[in-house]
């Protein structure tokens, strides 16, 4: 009897296994990618060129600590320099770029609904 139970048992294992079916294998989601739908509606190419974009600011928790910003894709510290403007200040969500005696002021995206704003 146990012979005949052991048989079953690896008739049916080896059914199971011809009847599952074949899997796949899927692409990576990249985890740093945007939700679909979150892009903002593109710019006409030819301002675009001309107008920085703040994409993320990242300033360290502790008094002292670093002060990021990225720029059209270029990480920059407080006091480098983007396309021959110095950054003055970086803050939650802005940033100020001085060349000579003009001050331009970039500050990031909406926010997204249902979150709550960085107090400044």
């Amino acid at each position: 009897m146990d012979e005949a139970v052991k048989n079953l048992t690896k008739t049916v294992l080896a059914c199971l296994a011809l009847c599952q079916p074949p899997a796949f294998a899927q692409p990576l989601q990249d985890p740093t990618r945007p939700p679909a739908g979150m892009d903002r509606i593109a710019l006409d190419p030819a301002v675009q060129r001309d107008v920085p974009r703040l994409q993320s600011v990242l300033i360290a928790p502790h008094a002292g600590g670093r002060h990021v910003a990225v720029i059209d894709g270029e990480t920059l510290r407080l006091g480098e320099s983007y396309k021959g403007a110095r950054i003055t200040s970086i803050k939650p969500g802005e940033v100020i770029l001085v060349r000579g005696n003009a001050r331009q002021v970039l500050r990031m995206d909406a926010p997204l609904s249902g979150m709550t704003p960085v107090a400044r």
